[in-house]
């Protein structure tokens, strides 16, 4: 039997990606479903002039596909509606989107990208689970008619995972909402591994070093540093927030948040000496994380949502046990190699739920984090790809089965052991010299084909697995 290769497409007709493409401050619970559509929104109002806005008497927005199977569980229609109304995902909190859906809901009326003041019911709002439309199974239609019901705008587009937007009616490669070209020139571009780790070879440098060339010839030196940091920071503080709230998960299966009562009962055996802690504190940054994206506070789309746990666990888990003294600098590299591998797998295959199913969301973090963790324990670049192969391979056919549409159940408990996977596949990985038959362009070439020949009911519809075989009492 033959093994799959990964095939590309030429350097011409793909777009680099940047880690900060990736790595995005926003809200939970779902970047496909929450983070995405609010851009979408927002794009969409924010492209009508000012004339053509004061024309809009109503808005009517369909979810497809997957947005229309889960997008309730996910937020999706009042991520739609902040949006609408104006709000931006990167400054966007929880009591903004509520906000804005109780007005909708209670006066009935909604504030049109903060500029113009509509009526909205009911009707706004149509689910389509079983229409899928051709590009990606995650689409919405935003539709904007006058008070003869004329369509004044109409507009499709794609969320087609870890936030990133595409819109019908532009290229591929245009996603909504982004500032800078969509193809920038950068130093040493490349669109396998395999040529990643030419590139570093030929020029001498660790994969670290050449993101951070190819970032600098998108922002500055300081810019590029002071956003990665940023980066950093909002992903520490996630875990500081997961640790210390409890209570109960919004959603109706009345899941108890977990992470804040493990990191006391750590605390103490801490404090006692009797055991080593680490790994448990590994898991419990990660529950942390998901426990705040479930209940729709601020996280980091890492690479998405659903899978937001295991970059920021296994980085703070890094700084914690490795003799490490500026730990901002291991931070940025640390993102640097997550990204430069994050962004391979999202031009090869895909990081969507939608689209490939879990392995697209868990296994493309914990391939990430697997990626970044060698790095910071001195691996070279072919250790370095080898931990983020293993960490891959070995989340081939993970199907996304959320329980009610909701990120809880076993998304939670899914980023943990995805965040002890990657640090095992890096220690693996440092125990050779980075030779290996199984390359991770073969290993995401094979998720790609995984995800394409998956069920559908398995691919983030609550259809499948244990979102139908749990039954609520």
């Amino acid at each position: 039997m033959s093994i799959p290769v990964a095939v590309s497409l030429p350097l011409a007709e793909r777009e680099f990606i940047s880690v900060h493409d990736l790595f995005r401050v926003g809200i939970g619970p779902s970047s496909s479903h929450t983070v995405g559509p609010l851009r979408a929104a927002k794009a969409f109002v924010s492209a009508l002039s000012d004339a053509e806005l004061t024309t809009v008497s109503s808005v009517e927005c369909t979810l497809f596909g997957s947005l229309g199977s889960t997008g309730v569980g996910h937020g999706t229609p009042d991520a739609v509606l902040a949006g609408l109304a104006g709000h931006e995902v990167e400054h966007v909190v929880r009591d903004d989107v509520v906000a804005v859906r109780e007005r909708a809901d209670t006066e009935g009326r909604l504030m049109l990208d903060g500029r113009h003041d509509i009526e909205i019911d009911a009707g706004w709002l149509i689910f389509a689970p079983r229409e899928l439309k051709p590009r990606h199974p995650n689409a919405l239609t935003l539709i904007a008619r006058d008070s003869t019901g004329a369509v004044v705008a109409e507009e499709t587009y794609y969320s087609i995972g870890g936030g990133f937007v595409e819109q019908e009616s532009a290229p591929a490669s245009a996603r909504a909402g982004d500032a800078h070209d969509a193809t920038p020139r950068v130093p040493y571009p490349h669109d396998t591994a395999a040529e990643l780790l030419r590139l570093c070879r030929a020029n001498g440098l660790t994969i670290a070093q050449l993101a951070r060339a190819n970032e600098e010839a998108l922002r500055t030196p300081d810019e590029s540093s002071t956003a990665l940091r940023r980066i950093w920071h909002a992903m520490n503080a996630c875990i500081d927030a997961g640790l210390e709230t409890r209570g109960t998960l919004p959603g109706g299966l009345n899941v108890p948040r977990r992470a804040a009562a493990m990191a006391g009962q750590l605390r103490d055996i801490d404090a006692a000496h009797t055991r080593d802690c680490t790994l448990e504190w590994l898991q419990a940054y990660a529950i942390a994380v998901n426990e705040e994206n479930a209940a729709g506070g601020r996280v980091v789309t890492a690479p998405t949502n659903g899978a937001a746990g295991i970059i920021p666990a296994v980085l703070r888990y890094a700084l914690d046990v490795l003799p490490i003294t500026d730990r901002d600098a291991a931070a940025e590299d640390f993102l640097l190699v997550a990204g430069a591998m994050g962004a391979l797998i999202k031009n090869n295959a895909s990081i969507s739920g939608a689209e490939a199913g879990c392995q697209g969301e868990v296994g493309s973090a914990a391939s990430m984090a697997a990626a970044g963790f060698t790095h910071l324990l001195g691996g070279s670049n072919e250790q370095i790809e080898n931990a983020a192969e293993i960490a891959m391979e070995h989340s081939l056919g993970l199907t996304c089965d959320p329980v009610a549409g909701l990120v809880q159940l076993p998304c939670i408990e899914r980023n943990a052991i995805g965040a002890g996977k990657a640090v095992a596949a890096a220690r693996m990985a440092m125990h050779g010299d980075g030779t290996h038959l199984i390359s991770f362009d073969t290993v995401v070439a094979t998720m790609r084909q995984t995800g394409d020949d998956m069920s559908r009911k398995y691919k983030e519809t609550s259809e499948g697995g244990l979102a139908v075989n749990y039954v609520e009492c």
